[in-house]
């Protein structure tokens, strides 16, 4: 059923996360090692945000979002080159997220998670962690730090 909506046949790495109520993790992504990330939750909800940073996309700078939970089974997919952040709605929430390439430390990029330009309706005021608290607003993001677009 995911190679039926586009998904990519293989992901090579699992990733689980632990929160609780009001952490806000984000908006990460990778440059170069690009993950498209596939994420579930197995206990809680969260409200789950992808936003499009490839420069020269035709929808760049522009979010979407959904709540995610055991309860609703739903799921989100983050196509490599998006920035991806979460903020833990329940008293704790558990996210898996299966990934289609494996994490670089070296690699790690952040977009601040309230940057005025992206007007995410984060729910519940956040606890961060400072790589967070500290991440550039999308617009002082040298041009050469950011994920290009390819169209399909």
């Amino acid at each position: 059923r995911y190679a039926e909506v586009g998904l990519p046949p293989t992901f090579v790495q699992d990733n689980v996360s632990r929160s609780r109520r009001g952490v806000l993790r984000g908006l990460h992504y990778q440059l170069p090692n690009a993950q498209g990330k596939l994420l579930s939750v197995l206990e809680g909800e969260i409200f789950d945000v992808a936003v499009d940073i490839r420069r020269g996309s035709p929808t760049f700078g522009q979010w979407v979002g959904a709540t995610l939970s055991a309860g609703n089974k739903r799921q989100l997919y983050v196509p490599p080159g998006c920035a991806h952040g979460f903020q833990a709605m329940s008293a704790t929430a558990v996210v898996l997220y299966k990934c289609t390439e494996y994490y670089h430390q070296s690699a790690e990029q952040s977009v601040l998670w309230s940057d005025e330009a992206l007007a995410i309706p984060w729910a519940l005021p956040p606890i961060l962690a400072d790589k967070d608290r500290d991440a550039p607003l999308l617009r002082n993001i040298a041009e050469s730090r950011l994920p290009e677009y390819s169209a399909p």
